[in-house]
């Protein structure tokens, strides 16, 4: 399962590079149902105006779109960094089986820096968290972001 997760993990990567070259976060998600790729996403809430298009909701309302259904049973969600709790809302409402993540998000994470939002008592579905698939990847593409950006001012 390890070398399908750096796979998927790759695909989300050249996602948050495609979001990077627009001056977006570089965040990149992966839809995958039965083995197949069904829907990809990148951060845009700075061209969107939109707080809410970060990648894994990009990623979720076009893998609702494909399926026709809001309701995901079964996918799982490939994002190089570690979801918010709003992207951890939205996984559950979706019912994604799991969430695969690279880099952990120790100011905002909620799959356990900050909060396991998955873990919550009284939620009606589980969402699995795995993290650090190629985290050192998705970690320096987003520290070099942000050193461009402070070097550009």
């Amino acid at each position: 399962m390890i070398r399908v997760d750096e796979d998927h993990m790759r695909l989300a990567l050249a996602a948050a590079r495609t979001a990077a070259q627009q001056g977006e976060v570089p965040v990149g998600a992966v839809v995958v149902m039965d083995g197949e790729v069904v829907a990809t996403g990148a951060n845009h809430p700075i061209a969107g105006h939109d707080p809410t298009a970060h990648a894994e909701i990009v990623a979720l309302r076009e893998a609702g779109r494909r399926r026709g259904n809001y309701r995901l049973d079964g996918a799982e969600l490939y994002v190089t960094l570690e979801p918010c709790l709003m992207c951890a809302a939205a996984m559950v409402h979706a019912r994604v089986r799991r969430v695969v993540f690279g880099a952990f998000d120790p100011k905002a994470g909620a799959a356990g820096s900050q909060i396991d939002a998955f873990g919550l008592p009284g939620l009606n579905h589980r969402v699995d968290a795995f993290g650090g698939v190629l985290e050192q990847e998705c970690g320096e593409l987003l520290s070099g972001f942000f050193q461009l950006q402070r070097q550009r001012g």
